[in-house]
């Protein structure tokens, strides 16, 4: 919850599990994500000093669910790292083909998009298919149960590869294709618009304020550029949450060779009137709770001891690392550039004194690495960057922030708040209700640089030395690990 200043007043958290039932499948429990969404409304107004009179959700793309006429689930939410509809893209790549589905929804064509699978679930569970009255997002479900009408902005609405992002509308030959009629998708807004009052009932079950409003917000990481202040070209946001993305702005819809070539899409940005590219991969944060989960027995046990973050004896743990091996943190396929649905994820360079310390700085080293390759890119495609605005939890890491400044050879700033999704939220939600006139009031009001990591070059140097290994770690093991 933030203030009309910017400031924080109150926040909440919890967590929710990633559930993987077959390889290669990546699924989330729809209740279970519901009720943690709305315990952390709750909580968070709850705690807050001022009454909360406006709510705008960030959210993640094309994690779809299928809902029957009740508003019940009837399927679990399907996520963009899951790739179970990777011949479903195939036939799309021969019926519609991979340029005119770019030039129309300004997405490479892959089996990320909730297209392949909406064509997946129609072939394999087709009665489910048949009893589907809606397919909703994360911005459209908690919507609804809140008790406002089921909306999506153009942003969310661009990654399920149905949505003309020039004309802002439904595509009717893609949803032909998809098997869907518009009836069962939401109405497309664009962000910022008033998607409904909250009931008064609900309003007092959370704590908002009567008459509160839910505003239209969007895809994550256009809400975090917005959030870090991209509201125009030259500037960049690397939002380090479960995934990392770097996001650049534009003022034009851009889907040319150069965008293609690099697996580079061009979708709705949050600020009206632009459009943004994101360069992603698709384990960043996860990597490091995969690790914490499943090895970290020593940090936690330090953890309960001492009150310390789990993650921040990681990051100091990482520190002392003299030989960390290379990882490629393909462990949900990659993102860009490649959108390999098939890679896996691989640990190179162990020997038997490979450490603790050593797994951990290798886990922060293969995916700045990896988001190194997204920079290379991005400067071929004519976006070169030399500052990027950091926002998301790894942003609060002090150790993989200058671990990045020094493997970049980029300045990286950080700002007032780490929550750039959420802080960008509070903006939309501030014009929508009047406390601003314009979205880069807001801006101008709420985002504020507050540091800075610059890199030690001395520290680039070595590290492009193991880059250049990095690099041909993929392309070499390409063909071994899809026949794995």
């Amino acid at each position: 919850m933030f203030d009309n200043d910017g400031n924080v007043l109150s926040s909440a958290y919890r967590e929710y599990r990633l559930l993987t039932p077959q390889r290669g499948w990546a699924e989330l429990d729809p209740q279970e994500v519901g009720d943690a969404v709305e315990a952390v409304l709750g909580e968070a107004a709850k705690k807050s000093p001022q009454p909360v009179e406006s709510i705008a959700l960030s959210a993640l793309g094309e994690a779809i669910t299928p809902l029957d006429a009740a508003g019940k689930p009837l399927d679990n939410t399907v996520l963009s790292m899951d790739s179970r509809a990777t011949a479903q893209t195939a036939k799309l790549h021969e019926q519609f083909g991979a340029k005119k589905f770019f030039e129309t929804t300004g997405h490479p064509l892959h089996p990320m998009h909730t297209i392949s699978k909406l064509i997946w679930w129609r072939e394999n569970k087709p009665e489910m298919f048949r009893r589907t009255a809606r397919f909703l997002g994360w911005q459209e479900i908690p919507a609804m149960r809140l008790g406002v009408p089921a909306k999506v902005d153009y942003s969310l609405a661009s990654r399920l590869g149905i949505f003309d992002i020039r004309k802002k509308q439904w595509s009717e030959p893609l949803m032909a294709l998809a098997g869907v009629e518009e009836k069962q998708l939401p109405e497309a807004v664009p962000s910022g618009a008033v998607v409904g009052e909250i009931p008064a009932s609900v309003c007092k079950k959370l704590n908002l304020a009567k008459g509160c409003v839910l505003v239209a917000g969007g895809h994550d990481q256009p809400c975090a550029a917005l959030g870090a202040g991209v509201v125009k070209p030259g500037l960049a946001v690397d939002g380090l949450g479960t995934v990392e993305c770097i996001t650049v702005a534009y003022d034009h819809a851009v889907t040319d060779e150069n965008m293609l070539g690099g697996n580079l899409c061009c979708m709705p940005h949050v600020v009206e009137g632009m459009y943004a590219s994101l360069a992603f991969s698709f384990v960043a944060g996860s990597l490091l709770r995969w690790y914490r989960d499943n090895f970290a027995e020593a940090e936690k046990a330090e953890a309960a001891r001492t009150g310390r973050d789990v993650y921040a004896i990681m990051d100091d743990l990482a520190l002392t690392s003299k030989h960390p091996p290379f990882i490629v943190p393909h462990f949900f396929g990659t993102g860009t550039p490649y959108l390999d649905s098939h890679s896996k994820g691989t640990i190179t360079g162990l020997t038997l004194g490979t450490t603790r310390a050593d797994m951990i700085r290798g886990i922060l080293e293969g995916v700045a690495f990896e988001m190194r390759v997204n920079l290379e890119i991005l400067a071929k495609a004519g976006v070169p960057l030399d500052e990027l605005r950091c926002t998301g939890g790894g942003a609060k890491s002090r150790g993989w922030m200058q671990l990045k400044a020094n493997l970049w050879g980029k300045r990286l700033c950080t700002l007032n708040t780490s929550e750039g999704g959420a802080l960008a939220c509070a903006m939309l939600g501030a014009v929508a209700i009047g406390k601003f006139k314009t979205l880069k009031q807001a801006v101008k009001k709420f985002v504020r640089v507050t540091g800075a990591y610059e890199p030690d070059m001395k520290e680039h140097a070595r590290y492009s030395e193991r880059y250049q290994v990095y690099r041909e770690l993929y392309p070499r093991m390409k063909d071994l690990l899809h026949r794995m």
